[in-house]
C-alpha cells in the first residue's frame, strides 16, 4: 500500500511540474468559451484528455523503444500555437468580438500536444523505469489530475477579475499567450541551435 501511495505522489508531482502552463491555456480557453461559445466546455475537457493521452501514449511507446524522434524536432510542434495565435490576431477587426483561438475538440487537443511535447522527454525515462502495476497507478493519477486541472481552469475562467481582464485585453492577450507558448516550445527544444550552423 505504501508503494502505491508513493507512486501516486510521484505521479502527481511529475504531472504538476510538467503541466503548470496548461492551467493558463485552459483558463484562457474557458474564458473564451464563456465569451464566444467556442470552444465548448466539453471540447476543452475532452481535448485536454485527448492531448494528454496522446502525449502519454507517445511516452509509453518511446519507453519501450518503438519511437525515436530526436528531441529538437519535437520543437516543431511549437508552430501550432504560433499559427493559431497569428490567425486570431489577423482575424480580429475593431468592430467584432475577439475570435476564438481554438474552436474545436481537435484544436484543444492539438494545442495540448504542442504545449506538452517537451513532457515526453520527462515521461519516457519515467515510464521506462516503472513496472506495469506502478505504470497503471501513474496513468490513473494523470487521468484524475487532468480533471482537476480542467476544474481549476474553469473556476479561474469564471472569476470576475479574470473574465474582465480577458474581456478588456483578450483580443490581444489570448493570441499573444498562444504565440508565446509556441516560441517557448521552439526555443526550449533546442531546434533553433540545431538548425543554425
Amino acid at each position: 500500500m505504501t508503494d502505491l501511495l508513493a507512486a501516486a505522489a510521484a505521479a502527481a508531482l511529475v504531472f504538476a511540474a510538467t503541466n503548470v502552463d496548461d492551467i493558463v491555456v485552459l483558463t484562457v480557453l474557458f474564458v473564451a468559451a464563456r465569451g464566444t461559445g467556442r470552444p465548448r466546455p466539453w471540447h476543452i475537457v475532452a481535448g485536454q484528455y485527448l492531448g494528454i493521452g496522446a502525449l502519454v501514449t507517445a511516452a509509453v511507446v518511446g519507453a519501450v523503444g518503438l519511437l525515436v524522434v530526436p528531441d529538437p524536432w519535437t520543437g516543431l510542434l511549437g508552430l501550432l500555437p504560433i499559427g493559431l495565435g497569428v490567425r486570431a490576431l489577423l482575424a480580429r477587426s475593431d468592430g467584432d468580438e475577439p475570435p476564438a483561438v481554438v474552436g474545436s475538440l481537435l484544436g484543444v487537443a492539438g494545442v495540448t500536444i504542442a504545449n506538452g511535447a517537451d513532457n515526453i522527454a520527462v515521461y519516457v525515462p519515467v515510464f521506462r523505469s516503472l513496472d506495469p502495476a506502478t505504470g497503471l497507478v501513474w496513468l490513473l493519477v494523470f487521468a484524475a489530475l487532468v480533471a482537476a486541472w480542467c476544474a481549476a481552469a474553469a473556476l479561474l475562467g469564471s472569476h470576475p477579475r479574470v473574465v474582465r481582464l480577458v474581456d478588456r485585453t483578450g483580443h490581444r492577450l489570448v493570441p499573444a499567450i498562444f504565440i508565446a507558448i509556441g516560441v517557448v516550445i521552439l526555443a526550449s527544444s533546442g531546434l533553433p541551435a540545431h538548425l543554425l550552423p
